[in-house]
C-alpha cells in the first residue's frame, strides 16, 4: 500500500481539518467537516475529489460541514454507531471491530468514548497514523461530556497502546495551554518542559504543533501517565485505580 498524502489545515477558531488522499485508490476522505467552506478550499487547493468523510463525533465544530459537502460532492458519511441519530447525513454507521477498505487504505475503528458517548477513533495501522477526534490531544484530553472518568481512561489507554510510532491527528490546537497544564502538575518532567517551549515557539509562528505521536505522549501527556508513581503521588492518590487517578487530573484541569 502507498503511503497516503495527508493535509491538514486550521479551521473555526482552533479546529483542524484534515484531508486523506489515496491516489492509487481515487479516493479523498475529510476526517470530520468542521466547516464546508475551509474543506472545500483544501480540496481545490490540492485538486482533490471529496469521496468520504469519517465523523469521529457529533458534535457541531465536527459535523456542521457535513450538509453542504454532501450535497455538493455526494461523498458517502461514515460515523460511530452509537451517534447515528446525531450525525447528519450519515450513511454508513461503525463501530469496533469494524474495518473499512476504502480504495486501497485499511480503515480500522476503534470505540473511544467519554467525550462523547459514541466517540470513535480511525486508525490505519499501515500508514502509521490514527485521527482520535477530541479524545486525546498533544500533552491533553477532551472533557468528559457524556461519558465517565473510567470509560475516558478506558479509550486514551487504547490510543497510548498503539504502535509508538503511530502518528495522531488531533481534532484542536490546544497544546500550549495543555503543556502549561502539564508542567504545574509534573515540574520535574524535563521532557515535557522541553515540549511546552517548543510548542510555545511554533505557535508564535503562525505553525501547527499537530500531529503528535504516541511515543511524544507517553513521554509528555500527564493525563497518560496516571498509572505512573509520581502522578499517583503528586494527586495524593497512592492506592487508587489509574482510572481515579486520571479523573482527579481532569478535575483539576477543568479549573485551570
Amino acid at each position: 500500500m502507498a503511503q497516503p498524502e495527508i493535509h491538514q489545515f486550521p479551521c473555526l477558531k482552533d479546529n483542524y481539518g484534515v484531508l486523506v488522499h489515496d491516489a492509487e485508490g481515487d479516493v479523498t476522505l475529510s476526517i470530520d467537516a468542521p466547516d464546508a467552506a475551509a474543506v472545500k478550499r483544501a480540496l481545490e487547493e490540492r485538486g482533490w475529489r471529496l469521496t468520504h468523510i469519517l465523523a469521529t463525533h457529533h458534535h457541531a465544530d465536527h459535523t456542521a460541514g457535513i450538509p453542504a459537502l454532501k450535497a455538493e460532492t455526494h461523498c458517502l458519511v461514515i460515523g460511530p454507531r452509537d451517534e447515528a441519530a446525531r450525525i447528519p447525513g450519515l450513511d454508513q454507521a461503525v463501530g469496533e471491530p469494524d474495518t473499512l477498505s476504502l480504495g486501497t487504505l485499511t480503515v480500522k475503528v476503534l470505540d473511544t468514548p467519554g467525550h462523547t458517548i459514541g466517540h470513535v477513533t480511525y486508525w490505519l495501522d499501515g500508514a502509521k497514523v490514527a485521527f482520535v477526534g477530541d479524545t486525546l490531544f498533544a500533552m491533553g484530553c477532551g472533557r468528559i461530556l457524556e461519558g465517565t472518568a473510567e470509560m475516558m481512561w478506558t479509550s486514551l489507554r487504547k490510543i497510548a497502546d498503539l504502535p509508538r510510532d503511530t502518528l495522531l491527528y488531533c481534532g484542536h490546537e490546544y497544546t500550549v495551554a495543555n503543556g502549561k497544564f502539564g508542567v504545574s502538575i509534573e515540574p520535574e518532567n524535563g521532557r515535557l518542559q522541553e515540549r511546552l517551549l517548543d510548542a510555545e515557539t511554533v505557535r508564535a509562528q503562525g505553525e501547527a504543533t499537530l500531529p503528535t505521536r504516541v511515543d511524544l505522549e507517553l513521554e509528555t501527556n500527564v493525563f497518560l501517565r496516571a498509572d505512573t508513581r509520581a502522578l499517583r503521588d503528586r494527586v495524593g492518590l497512592p492506592a487508587a485505580p489509574a482510572w481515579k487517578v486520571f479523573a482527579d487530573l481532569r478535575e483539576r484541569k477543568n479549573r485551570f
